[in-house]
């Protein structure tokens, strides 16, 4: 952790076992960590030391909307859905941890226990606070001082750009100053057939695109992939997917779309994020991107399955309503229908009537959105 005064001294309470204290100085500068992961993190795993799990669980939450592939986060999680005898729930979120750190003890110590107590009440007689506690995630080390990080930083810094240097000049490493694409582009590129007969006669489309147009489609999505606008490549390549381009200029764009990433809340580019109304508009382009909408939440249902209810677009004012949109998480999913929320959330389409729904994947929720 980077020396921030406030989240070290919570730290050292809490390594001492002062945990109210921790949490009290957390909760008194909530307002000042809005959207910051480190301060969600560190609320919940004090919380779950001092046995707060309700507050344990709304704050692990909050911290992986901001980062959904968060190891730490997720055995937080698991080891409550494993304390509330979810065994299903803490299984996955488990056996994903192992998935991303094989060799992560915590998770492959709590699949052995659910393995060895399988029966609900062998397992409930097994639970105590203490047991729990071996699978609780570390609470993070203090930093050190800014001074101190200062000092290591020059150098370190200047340790790196001679290594650096020297394994560059020698090949063994990239040069930074030559031009680079970060993704992968070979792959991408039209052959010289694809790009001389980019479009087919026959048939019945949605839209009807001449030579031109296609190509310009499909160039455009391709630079908007490469930016890593993910969500602005789609809609190009929706629009190829439902015209009269050719079989092999949508076998490419459909290569683009399976090496796109879902993003968060941390990696998602606003500026791409069109509105309900567009999206109404033209339904098909709109199909699998990812939004962030931002409203109320109403007719709640929540299983241990899923997570369903209608969305208010654009009611978190109160003042008016874009739309209403069914949305659907398939976990279970902790809202105050009481406060505004922001989704980030996959369009799905009805083929049948164009319907929109969302297919959930995460939560922002917090009184500062009140504001």
């Amino acid at each position: 952790m980077k020396a921030d005064p406030i989240l070290n001294k919570a730290v050292n309470l809490a390594k001492k076992h002062y945990y109210e204290e921790a949490l009290k100085l957390l909760k008194d500068e909530e307002d000042n960590y809005y959207g910051s992961f480190k301060f969600y993190y560190l609320y919940a795993v004090i919380s779950l030391y001092s046995g707060s799990f309700a507050e344990a669980h709304e704050y692990f939450n909050l911290a992986r909307k901001i980062k959904i592939k968060n190891i730490n986060t997720m055995l937080g999680q698991a080891v409550l859905y494993l304390r509330r005898l979810n065994t299903g729930q803490a299984v996955e979120y488990y056996l994903n941890v192992q998935e991303m750190g094989p060799k992560n003890k915590i998770a492959k110590k709590a699949l052995a226990i659910i393995r060895k107590y399988s029966v609900s009440e062998a397992l409930s007689d097994w639970i105590s606070f203490e047991r729990l506690k071996k699978l609780f995630p570390a609470i993070p080390s203090a930093g050190i001082e800014a001074k101190k990080i200062a000092n290591i930083a020059l150098v370190s810094c200047a340790a790196f750009i001679i290594v650096y240097g020297i394994l560059a000049i020698a090949n063994v490493l990239p040069n930074p100053f030559r031009a680079k694409s970060q993704r992968p582009v070979t792959e991408f590129i039209l052959t010289s057939q694809e790009r001389n007969n980019p479009v087919q006669i026959d048939g019945f489309y949605r839209y009807v695109l001449t030579r031109d147009e296609a190509i310009n489609l499909y160039d455009n999505a391709l630079n908007l992939f490469m930016s890593y606008r993910d969500e602005a490549a789609k809609i190009n390549i929706n629009r190829i997917l439902e015209s009269n381009a050719s079989e092999g200029l949508k076998n490419r764009a459909r290569l683009i779309l399976d090496n796109m990433d879902v993003p968060g809340f941390d990696t998602f580019n606003r500026r791409d994020n069109p509105s309900i109304t567009e999206v109404k508009n033209e339904p098909i382009i709109f199909r699998d991107v990812h939004i962030i909408w931002r409203g109320m939440a109403t007719n709640v249902e929540i299983t241990d399955e899923y997570t369903r209810f209608d969305f208010l677009v654009g009611y978190d004012t109160r003042r008016i309503l874009e739309g209403i949109v069914p949305v659907v998480f398939y976990s279970p999913v902790a809202i105050n229908i009481e406060r505004p929320l922001e989704i980030l959330g996959r369009i799905k389409i009805n083929p049948s009537n164009f319907e929109i729904t969302l297919e959930g994947v995460a939560i922002f929720q917090s009184g500062r959105l009140d504001n």
